[in-house]
């Protein structure tokens, strides 16, 4: 992150050597829910998600 500034206010940043697949990981569940369908089903049945989306105002549907 070059915009990161030093203890003394100078812009100095840094630059990672390395390049990390971070997206990677998201790419493969989202593979495998359009599959089977797993893991919707699955946070369907988490009571906090649940309540998260009735508090943000979503109703109807599996709600």
């Amino acid at each position: 992150n070059p915009t990161i500034a030093a203890a003394d206010g100078r812009p100095c940043g840094w630059v990672s050597p390395d390049h990390v697949g971070i997206n990677q990981g998201p790419i493969t569940l989202m593979i495998e829910n359009y599959r089977s369908g797993f893991l919707w089903r699955l946070m369907r049945c988490v009571p906090a998600i649940i309540a998260g989306l009735h508090r943000a105002g979503f109703s109807g549907g599996w709600l």
